[in-house]
């Protein structure tokens, strides 16, 4: 049966509740708060492999940029966006500024520019989520509509998803959309870009570009868009992947835990689910992001509708940055969150 409208809730996001519970019953949580500087250097070397990819197919037959662009280079754009997302949570260093200077840095083998517009509508996300005029991760209501419940609607949007997620910013009145943040991310991906095609040529282009619309898009890692927030069991509405494929996804498929404790750095997300798993044990979940794909393909009664959306904001400021589990620690002491974080 065809979806016309989201699946509406009273409530509340439900994340800041479980956060309190879980660090009320297991305190021992609170120390896995902190950064993680060492992701640092899987930025170098995943903006190095790609860029270096694109070096070497530059004279390559188109068949096989296409083939690597799929098994590869759409592997390490994606864990590329998973290390922007850390620097959208202040996750690597201590200091914003190098954050944010570190998410335009990994953003470059790219192609369009992403980091800086991401950090400001995805950490909205996690204050307000499925408030429907700022949560971008939602689909705009033509959207939804547009793409139906068929195979032939989903495939296209999945081609292109990062245009149907631009769509959404107009949506989004109550975020500034562009300041001089944003033009430096911009000017540092055009001066790339540019650089790429006057030095090395088009086909590095086209390697660049094929590998983004893969990892974002008509590829099995696609299934992580649906596998994050979509109705696939009841109306549970935030799911995580334990699945092999965040070994080269720097764990991101910890997406309950991730939303319950988002000052935690990728390495020990694995430790939140160990440390309290009375709590996600009994979640439903996924373990294949394939299969997960191929479901949301194949399968009519999920489309773009099957998504929670509510009205209640509950009592977080606009200018929430998303730190629940460092704003209950502060509460109850003095509690700073520790500046580094080893292993």
């Amino acid at each position: 049966m065809r979806k016309r409208d989201f699946i509406y809730s009273d409530s509340s996001e439900p994340h800041r509740i479980r956060t309190k519970q879980i660090l009320k019953q297991h305190p021992d949580v609170r120390k896995l708060i902190g950064k993680n500087p060492n992701t640092f250097w899987f930025i170098l070397l995943l903006v190095g492999l790609q860029v270096g990819g694109a070096i070497y197919l530059a004279d390559k037959p188109w068949w096989l940029l296409l083939v690597a662009a799929y098994f590869a280079g759409a592997f390490i754009d994606h864990a590329l966006f998973v290390m922007i997302h850390e620097c959208a949570h202040r996750l690597i260093f201590k200091n914003q500024v190098a954050n944010r200077l570190a998410g335009i840095f990994a953003n470059i083998p790219q192609v369009f520019a992403s980091s800086v517009s991401f950090e400001r509508y995805h950490i909205k996300h996690h204050s307000f989520q499925g408030i429907h005029e700022l949560d971008a991760d939602l689909p705009n209501r033509w959207e939804a509509r547009l793409i139906n419940n068929n195979f032939i609607g989903k495939s296209i949007w999945f081609l292109f998803y990062p245009f149907f997620q631009a769509f959404r910013v107009s949506r989004l009145k109550e975020i500034k959309p562009f300041d001089g943040w944003i033009a430096l991310n911009w000017g540092v991906q055009i001066i790339f870009m540019a650089a790429i095609w006057y030095f090395v040529g088009i086909k590095a282009v086209a390697f660049l570009t094929a590998s983004f619309f893969f990892s974002v898009g008509l590829h099995p890692l696609g299934g992580r868009w649906i596998q994050e927030h979509y109705l696939t069991h009841g109306e549970q509405e935030t799911y995580s992947y334990y699945g092999v494929l965040n070994t080269v996804a720097f764990n991101v498929g910890f997406h309950n835990e991730h939303h319950d404790f988002p000052s935690v750095p990728w390495n020990k997300l694995p430790q939140i689910k160990s440390t309290a798993p009375v709590f996600y044990d009994s979640l439903a979940s996924h373990r294949s992001w394939t299969k997960l794909w191929l479901r949301f393909l194949f399968d009519r009664e999920i489309s773009l509708f099957s998504r929670i959306v509510r009205k209640n904001r509950g009592k977080v400021p606009l200018v929430d940055e998303s730190k629940p589990d460092v704003e209950l620690l502060a509460r109850e002491k003095k509690f700073t969150e520790p500046e580094f974080t080893a292993n």
